[in-house]
């Protein structure tokens, strides 16, 4: 891959957003807590506040989501609102007996001052009967970051509260030799995680994966009726178990900040991958996965990488020098560039909701921060084919007159989207295979065949020579 060039930087300069990109971090946050086996998370802010992004999940994901809300009205606004945060979790310790309960902030609450690590305290002080609960508060403004952010954000933040320091839990990295922890982004979908655990284990390798929403948001149907819990993913008694790990796998430029915490708490190494997608991110994985286990590359998988090969070469006369623009969260928009870049295609728009450290790995030569209003000046100003995005760019496309790859969160308009598998050397080829396809059906410049208005069409020549007897 030739040498990378980081892009030029272009931060946002309008007073408002027009057609927004962003899922704000309060529901990156939430999303993360939904990792976790018989969590709930409770935004503290008002009932709206946690509706509206109630309806952002059920529409992705075509399940019901357990959320609460701390329900800040007028008066607890100016007053304060801690009141609300303690009877809250009052209520929810009592009822539902959760494993986990995490608090992150909204806009309003941010906004009113609050402090919610104080509020945590305070409830602890007036009902210690519900010590054994952990409860991870978050502070995630909604007028800050975006979805990536803010999952990263509350990630970090059960590490801080749930993992304890190598020295005081008694963990020693690679006690437990087959183990392997997982932290995992928010750019990769419940297809994602559930290939990429598999894809440990074919190495003998037991996956930890945090937060595991393969677990908890596949869409399954449960036992029972209703649970006002999550009905799945990473148990919360996994992990003080992962200072014993062998290795820690890092899956996004994002939990960058999160994986150094667990570092610090551990000493457990890690490996750290931008993404997974496309021949040279996956290699690295495999070569790693090889490292750690040492057991050789199975052949299910060798046979996998040929077929992606395969797949590449066959789709090249299609995507090479074809024009694409990507609307997506950091890691996202980092994993489709340098996927395209690596089959000969352009990124030539590219906008993203909030500035990260890992955009300078994107392939394309600017990126905006910034609305989907920006991403389509640049797309229509640089002849753009493709637009990658997710159900928020549907009238962007419709209005460029291209199509659209739905990608990321939330797809509200297709049913499974959250489940595609976009990852490893099959999601990779299933990913080319689509936008290959796309192509096929644009008019690219062909030239059509002459018809002169003089001859007779076939159709009509077959009737005269049907009526003649001929």
């Amino acid at each position: 891959m030739p040498e990378l060039i980081a892009p030029e930087i272009i931060k946002r300069r309008k007073a408002l957003s027009v057609s927004p990109l962003k899922a704000s971090s309060t529901i990156g946050a939430a999303l993360a807590f939904l990792g976790i086996r018989r969590s709930i998370p409770m935004l503290h802010g008002s009932q709206g506040c946690t509706a509206f992004g109630k309806v952002f999940f059920v529409r992705h994901f075509r399940e019901p989501i357990p959320l609460q809300s701390t329900a800040m009205e007028q008066v607890s606004a100016i007053m304060g609102a801690n009141e609300n945060v303690v009877e809250g979790l009052r209520v929810l310790c009592e009822k539902n007996q959760p494993d986990l309960i995490g608090v992150p902030t909204t806009g309003l609450s941010e906004a009113q001052g609050a402090d919610i690590h104080m509020a945590v305290r305070e409830f602890r002080a007036k009902h210690p009967e519900y010590d054994r609960i952990p409860i991870v508060p978050v502070a995630t403004p909604d007028f800050t970051g975006c979805l990536e952010s803010g999952f990263a954000q509350a990630t970090s933040a059960m590490i801080d509260v749930l993992v304890p320091a190598a020295e005081v839990a008694g963990t020693q990295p690679g006690r437990r030799r087959r183990q392997v922890t997982v932290l995992v982004g928010a750019a990769l979908t419940p297809g994602d995680l559930e290939h990429l655990k598999e894809l440990i284990e074919l190495f003998g390798l037991r996956p930890v994966v945090l937060p595991d929403l393969s677990d908890s948001l596949d869409g399954h149907l449960p036992p029972e009726e209703f649970n006002p819990l999550t009905i799945g993913g990473t148990l919360v008694s996994e992990l003080p178990t992962l200072g014993d790990s062998v290795a820690t796998l890092v899956i996004g430029g994002s939990m960058d900040h999160t994986a150094d915490l667990l570092n610090a708490r551990t000493g457990v190494p890690d490996y750290r991958f931008a993404h997974l997608m496309g021949l040279d991110a996956v290699d690295a994985l495999v070569q790693t996965l090889a490292a750690i286990s040492g057991n050789p590359v199975p052949e299910r998988i060798e046979r996998q990488r040929a077929q992606l090969q395969d797949a590449m070469l066959d789709s090249h006369f299609m995507l090479g020098l074809s024009r694409f623009a990507i609307a997506a969260d950091a890691d996202l928009l980092v994993a489709f560039s340098q996927l395209l870049a690596g089959v000969g295609a352009e990124t030539v728009a590219a906008a993203t909701p909030a500035n990260a450290p890992a955009l300078a790995q994107v392939r394309c030569d600017r990126v905006r921060i910034g609305d989907l209003e920006d991403l389509e000046a640049d797309a229509r100003d640089r002849v753009a084919e493709v637009l990658i995005g997710s159900s928020h760019a549907v009238h962007t496309a419709a209005r460029l007159g291209i199509p659209l790859l739905r990608a990321g969160f939330p797809q509200y308009d297709r049913v499974g989207g959250y489940q595609r598998t976009w990852i490893g050397y099959q999601g990779s080829r299933a990913t080319l295979f689509d936008l290959a396809n796309m192509l096929l059906q644009l008019e690219r410049g062909e030239i059509h065949p002459y018809r002169s208005r003089l001859m007779p069409r076939a159709d009509e020549t077959a009737g005269v020579r049907h009526v003649s007897g001929l």
